[in-house]
């Protein structure tokens, strides 16, 4: 049995997970930058390629029900949570590579000066109708 996420473990009475978000092929492309640097300059792993791997493996994207939850960090913890009913524009940013590629940042920006970001999300454009959806349902 697998340990629980963070996102499953935090979830309160009557909230459920709608979306998992996913990074993109690419934000692992510089962690395989450095192990293939690292194993031809000193025939190992670096400490850089390793927390560059752990720093992404521990990243958590999703929504639930109630809220969007972005949470990172390997040992320690950071999370940037809001709730859905704060939320009062999802942007969309890509780049000409980024259209081409499937990957964006994706910002919800709250009420007040609060923003949440995913950075190098895969398919941001469903990441965004995810969150629209859940935020905004059709009555």
């Amino acid at each position: 049995m697998s340990k629980p996420t963070y996102i499953q473990s935090s979830l309160s009475a009557g909230e459920q997970i709608e979306a998992i978000f996913k990074l993109h092929w690419l934000a692992w492309v510089g962690v395989w930058f450095w192990v293939f640097l690292a194993i031809i300059t000193v025939g190992i792993l670096s400490p850089v390629a390793i927390y560059k791997w752990l720093a992404l493996r521990c990243q958590e994207n999703g929504v639930t029900n109630k809220r969007v939850i972005h949470k990172r960090g390997i040992i320690s913890r950071t999370t940037d949570e809001m709730k859905l009913s704060s939320i009062e524009t999802v942007d969309l940013e890509q780049t000409v590579m980024g259209r081409l590629l499937g990957y964006g940042t994706v910002r919800i920006t709250g009420r007040g000066i609060s923003d949440l970001v995913f950075q190098g999300i895969d398919d941001p454009m469903q990441v965004k109708r995810q969150i629209e959806g859940v935020s905004n349902p059709i009555s």
